[in-house]
């Protein structure tokens, strides 16, 4: 059997040992009955969802993409802490505001990987994710991407945009090389 042949059958073996590794943990047992149930849900469900995969979509960087997973975990551990000490103290220290960042990358993926990174993050919401069509000098039309987030304090627009561009935006964007 060759390569081609073997991607056709298992179009992503990764995702159905993960999915057979799962199952077996779920259920708690490694007997044959969920060794066969797992094996042959491991084997259907990446088949039945081949159509929906973007191949365009592949991490190319995974010790980068680990080392941001951790990052979003502790930035998510201290913004329940930060979002803790503003809900208990005097509301009136509250400063809401949307804020609109520009984005670099232009795939679908990336975009809302950083989308719900925002939202997971305690304290901001990510709203909208809209182009905005801008003319520039040679008549061609850009188009820009934003990421429309609320913020339940916000000290400083311009510090926020940075910090989400370079702590969350740019390593995505050198993860998929988008």
């Amino acid at each position: 059997m060759n390569r081609a042949t073997a991607l056709k059958i298992f179009p992503a073996p990764a995702t159905s040992l993960l999915l057979l590794l799962v199952w077996l943990l779920l259920n708690n047992s490694v007997s044959v009955g969920h060794l066969i149930l797992g094996s042959v849900l491991a084997f259907v469900i990446p088949l039945l969802t081949e159509p929906f995969r973007d191949e365009h979509a592949f991490v190319n960087k995974p010790l980068l993409a680990l080392k941001q997973l951790l990052t979003v975990l502790y930035d998510i551990i201290t913004a329940n802490v930060q979002v803790a000490i503003l809900i208990l103290g005097p509301n009136k220290k509250l400063r809401p505001a949307f804020v609109k960042v520009p984005l670099d990358m232009t795939e679908a993926l990336p975009i809302t990987l950083l989308a719900s990174t925002v939202s997971l993050t305690p304290g901001t919401v990510s709203a909208e994710v809209y182009p905005v069509t801008e003319n520039h000098i040679d008549n061609a039309n850009l188009e820009q991407k934003y990421l429309l987030i609320h913020v339940l304090d916000l000290k400083n627009e311009n510090e926020l945009i940075q910090e989400i561009k370079q702590r969350y935006e740019a390593p995505l964007k050198e993860i998929f090389q988008c």
